[in-house]
C-alpha cells in the first residue's frame, strides 16, 4: 500500500463543514468590515462639503492624531520673527461643536417617522429606520462635549504658540454673548487656559479661578446682529432677503437632489423637499462632528448631491450674513472697532513702559 504525502492529511467527520462555516464567518465578518469602511468613506468624502457644519479637524486632519499639536505653518499665515514680541493676543472664536437646532431636530424627527411608516422592502430606508433618533429638542442648539474638548484644546495650542503673552500674572477678559454655548465655550477656553498655566502659576495665586477673569457677556459687541435696527428689518425680519435662497431651493439643481434622495429612500417624492434633504445631510455632518463616526444618513448622498448643498448652505449664508447686502457687514463694525481700540491701548501702553524703562 502506498504510503501517503506528507501533506496530505485526514480530517474527522464534519470538520470540513467546521472549516467551511469557518471560512464562511471570516467572509461574513471581513463584508461587514468592508462596510464598515464604506459607510467611514462616506462621511469623509463628503466632509469638504458640510461648510459652517464642517468639523474643526476636517481643515487640520493632523489634530484628530494629536489635539495638543501645533502643527506646520499654513501657507499664506507665516510665523512672526523672532524679533517680534507680541503685545496682545485678540481673538474672535466661535462656540464649539454643537448639537442641532430644535428647528432641525424636529425636521429629522418628521423625516425619520416618514421612513418608519413606508411599506415595502428598501434596505436604505429599512436601515434609517432602525436609526435611534438620539436627539432631543431641549438640546438646541446647545454645546456637545466634543465642544467642551474643541474649546480646551484650542486654548491649550494657543498657550503653547504665546507663551509669552499666555503666562501667569497677565491680564485675561473673556466676552461672549448671552447664547449658552457661547458661555460654555467661553469656560471650556478658560479652564483649558488654566490647564497650560497650571505648572507655571505663582504659588501665592494657588488655582484661584478668578486668575483668568470673569465671562462677561456683552450681545452688543458679540450678537451685533441682533441688536442692528436694520439689519433686523431689511434682512432677519425680511422674507424677500431670502429669495434667492428660496428660489434655489426648488430650482432644477435642488429638484434633482430631492428626486435622487426620495429614489434612495424609496419614499414619493412629494414627501419630500429641500429642507427635509437638508437636515439629512446636516445630521451626516453633526454625527461625524459630535461622535465622530460616519452617520448611516451619510450613506444616501452623493458628491455630486454634497457639491449642490454646499451651495444652497453657502447661498444662505452669502445673502443672510456675508456680501448679500451691505449693512450686513456695516453692523460687524461695533466689534471690529473694540478690537482695534483694544490694539491700539496695548500698543499705547507698551511705548509708555518702554519710555518709562529708558528714563529710570
Amino acid at each position: 500500500m502506498p504510503l501517503e504525502p506528507a501533506h496530505r492529511r485526514f480530517l474527522p467527520a464534519g470538520s470540513a463543514l467546521r472549516c467551511a462555516g469557518g471560512f464562511l464567518l471570516l467572509c461574513l465578518l471581513a463584508a461587514l468590515g468592508a462596510a464598515e469602511g464604506a459607510e467611514r468613506e462616506a462621511a469623509e468624502r463628503l466632509s469638504p462639503y458640510f461648510g459652517t457644519k464642517c468639523r474643526y479637524e476636517t481643515l487640520h486632519p493632523h489634530l484628530l492624531r494629536e489635539p495638543l499639536a501645533l502643527g506646520p505653518p499654513q501657507s499664506g499665515f507665516p510665523l512672526p520673527p523672532a524679533s517680534c514680541t507680541p503685545l496682545q493676543l485678540n481673538a474672535v472664536i466661535r462656540h464649539g461643536t454643537r448639537f442641532p437646532t430644535g428647528g432641525q431636530i424636529k425636521k429629522l424627527a418628521h423625516l425619520h417617522r416618514l421612513l418608519g411608516q413606508r411599506n415595502g422592502s428598501c434596505a436604505a430606508s429599512e436601515a434609517l429606520a432602525g436609526w435611534s433618533l438620539w436627539y432631543r429638542e431641549d438640546m438646541d442648539g446647545q454645546l456637545a462635549e466634543r465642544g467642551r474638548h474643541d474649546m480646551s484644546t484650542l486654548a491649550r495650542r494657543l498657550a503653547a504658540r504665546f507663551p509669552g503673552l499666555l503666562a501667569p500674572r497677565r491680564r485675561f477678559a473673556f466676552v461672549s454673548s448671552h447664547k449658552a454655548r457661547c458661555l460654555n465655550s467661553s469656560d471650556a477656553f478658560r479652564d483649558g487656559l488654566r490647564q497650560a498655566l497650571g505648572g507655571q502659576q505663582p504659588p501665592e495665586l494657588g488655582n484661584d479661578p478668578t486668575m483668568l477673569g470673569d465671562i462677561k457677556i456683552n450681545d452688543t459687541l458679540m450678537r451685533f446682529f441682533d441688536l442692528c435696527e436694520k439689519f433686523v428689518r431689511d434682512v432677519d425680519n425680511n422674507d424677500e432677503a431670502m429669495h434667492e435662497v428660496d428660489a434655489f431651493k426648488v430650482g432644477p439643481e435642488m429638484k434633482k437632489v430631492v428626486e435622487r434622495i426620495a429614489n434612495n429612500l424609496c419614499l414619493p417624492v412629494d414627501q419630500l423637499n429641500a429642507d427635509l434633504v437638508q437636515v439629512a445631510f446636516f445630521t451626516c455632518s453633526f454625527e461625524l462632528a459630535i461622535k465622530n463616526i460616519s452617520s448611516p444618513w451619510c450613506s444616501i448622498f452623493s458628491e455630486e448631491d454634497a457639491l449642490v448643498l454646499e451651495y444652497l448652505n453657502d447661498l444662505k449664508q452669502y445673502w443672510k450674513r456675508a456680501y448679500g447686502y451691505e449693512i450686513n457687514s456695516r453692523a460687524s463694525c461695533i466689534l471690529f472697532q473694540d478690537i482695534f481700540r483694544n490694539l491700539d491701548q496695548a500698543v499705547l501702553e507698551s511705548k509708555k513702559n518702554a519710555s518709562s524703562s529708558s528714563t529710570a
